[in-house]
């Protein structure tokens, strides 16, 4: 098989999530093990830090491997979904993954692949343990796909565990409630490793500190260590500064990720760092910390946060898909100036989405897409219940063509947000 040929394969032999949803999500860690078991455990042979979190977990394992590499570690950093190209998920120093190397890894693992029938992912965790192990990184960010406690990447004992936040999203297999959600994403706290979580939240915080407690795992809440002030977006980055007890840690420390929300991760970052500094092993000093949170996107290849796609008039990007994210996304929209507001939104049919509907602005123009895969929402279906919001706008047949006619109809100071879901924003992007 050729690069293509593979990626078909893996695409439409095995259960994908971004395709067909929670029938893919595998209930166990069986099919992992045997991969790994038969790759010599590659997980086994390289530090690692695990990343967890209902948002923020990609930002924030990319914060992280940029630091890293700033500081002259061999950086291996997997993550998913990808946006445009499957090898996004599976980088060395941002250096995405090669090809030549994906097809070598599914030709010789082909027939163990057939006889396990593993899921998309467990194969793409698999992939990404073994690559890692055999180009011998220093340290690897591992960021969890879905969950924590049956996600593929739970077989590592990683140098530390880190659990950005926790909100209501893929309610249908973590949870109804935040407790609920809490303790699937506590699933990643492991016997003597310390822990980071990254906001203190009424619900969850009592899961953690009780499984910390169980598996004697030292724990610190990010945000009550270090606090962010002094906001500024500046030459296109957000600049901020860190205190603690009071007393400046990090002064004007910029981020080329500007979404406001932002500041959360980098205290998670922070205070990660801070933590593993305590360990011989790795180490981060205020040079590296600098550099790395600020050149993220050149360093990990990070896209779709809060992302400018084009000026006049300003199209921008973001990810945030559930309730949370979007509560984040429109405290940016109003800190941003416009004239007229224009919204190219998108969902999948899965989730409920009363609740992110009932928060979108009323004083937009809609261009209601369909992301192209089968768990993409009707664009009818999507306009139709938007309406009950009092959200007007038009249905089109892509997200293609409702970015289009926006571009058409915007003038030059008004702005354009992209979102609803991570797959338009990777049409768009």
């Amino acid at each position: 098989m050729n690069y293509q040929q593979t990626l078909d394969f893996l695409y439409s032999k095995l259960p994908m999530f971004t395709r067909v949803g929670a029938s893919a999500f595998k209930k166990d860690l069986t099919n992992t093990i045997i991969l790994c078991e038969a790759l010599d455990n590659p997980q086994d042979k390289f530090k690692s830090i695990h990343v967890a979190g209902t948002n923020g977990k990609g930002s924030t394992s990319h914060m992280l491997a940029s630091v890293l590499q700033a500081q002259g570690y061999k950086t291996g950093l997997y993550t998913s979904p990808h946006l445009k190209d499957f090898r996004e998920r599976i980088r060395i120093n941002g250096k995405m993954m090669g090809k030549t190397e994906v097809v070598s890894f599914v030709k010789k693992q082909k027939t163990l692949i057939e006889k396990t029938e593993p899921s998309f992912f467990e194969v793409t965790v698999a992939m990404a343990f073994d690559y890692f192990a055999k180009n011998e990184v220093d340290i690897a960010v591992i960021e969890v796909g879905l969950g924590g406690r049956l996600d593929s990447t739970n077989i590592i004992i990683p140098q530390i565990s880190v659990i950005t936040n926790i909100s209501l999203d893929h309610m249908n297999m973590l949870g109804n409630t935040l407790a609920e959600i809490a303790g699937e994403k506590a699933g990643i706290i492991k016997k003597n490793i310390p822990v980071v979580i990254g906001e203190t939240q009424e619900e969850s915080g009592p899961v953690f500190i009780k499984k910390a407690k169980a598996e004697n795992a030292p724990i610190v809440f990010a945000d009550q260590v270090l606090t962010a002030q002094d906001f500024k977006i500046k030459n296109s980055k957000l600049s901020l500064s860190v205190y603690q007890d009071g007393k400046i840690e990090y002064k004007d420390l910029q981020s080329d990720l500007t979404g406001v929300y932002q500041h959360k991760n980098i205290l998670t970052v922070l205070e990660t760092l801070a933590v593993l500094n305590e360990k011989a092993e790795i180490k981060t000093d205020q040079e590296s910390i600098y550099k790395g949170i600020s050149h993220v996107k050149k360093q990990t290849g990070l896209q779709g946060r809060w992302q400018t796609l084009s000026k006049n008039p300003l199209v921008i990007c973001d990810t945030g898909h559930n309730e949370a994210g979007i509560k984040e996304v429109i405290k940016n929209i109003t800190q941003t100036p416009y004239q007229n507001l224009h919204i190219v939104f998108g969902m999948v049919n899965d989730k409920d989405i009363s609740k992110v509907l009932s928060l979108m602005p009323k004083n937009a123009i809609y261009y209601f897409c369909k992301p192209d895969l089968e768990r993409g929402l009707a664009s009818n279906a999507l306009k139709e219940q938007a309406a009950a919001f009092n959200l007007k706008g038009n249905s089109y047949t892509s997200v293609a063509e409702a970015k289009a006619t926006a571009l058409q109809a915007a003038d030059a100071k008004d702005l354009i947000f992209i979102g609803g879901s991570t797959f338009v924003v990777a049409e768009a992007i």
